[in-house]
């Protein structure tokens, strides 16, 4: 866990003004529908910071920054994978590109989605819906 969090100026200088207010407006998604513990770590070699919405020891989903470029994951069990494979048609081709081309780990399908635009927030909504009702009204 970080014993400093980035404020909004570096997030800017990290990514972008653009970059950052989407996901300023992805984590206002995730938190309109979801009440979960929210903990900032490093981003490991591939990314500066690491966000995680996580509930009890489960982890919803991340949130990546680095410069110019910001991730969102989920993972997918194998029971969610079955869920995303009967609607599949539904999601957005990067959504399902990603999901296609996302590594299979014993613990699941790790899907990492750059986004550049909000079209996509209705999808990685509906992701997180796969994996755990929503429990905000």
């Amino acid at each position: 866990m970080l014993e400093i969090l980035p404020d909004g100026a570096q997030m800017t200088d990290l990514v972008g003004e653009r970059l950052y207010d989407i996901w300023k407006k992805l984590c206002a998604a995730i938190e309109e529908k979801y009440d979960t513990e929210r903990i900032w770590n490093n981003g490991g070699k591939a990314w500066a910071y690491e966000y995680k919405y996580r509930r009890g020891s489960k982890t919803l989903c991340a949130l990546y920054a680095r410069k110019n470029c910001i991730g969102f994951m989920v993972i997918l069990g194998k029971d969610e994978r079955a869920a995303f494979e009967q609607d599949k048609e539904s999601y957005a081709q990067e959504v399902r590109a990603a999901y296609e081309n996302a590594q299979t780990f014993y613990d699941g399908k790790w899907i990492m989605l750059q986004p550049t635009d909000t079209l996509l927030l209705h999808d990685f909504i509906r992701l997180l819906a796969i994996k755990r009702k929503p429990n905000k009204k």
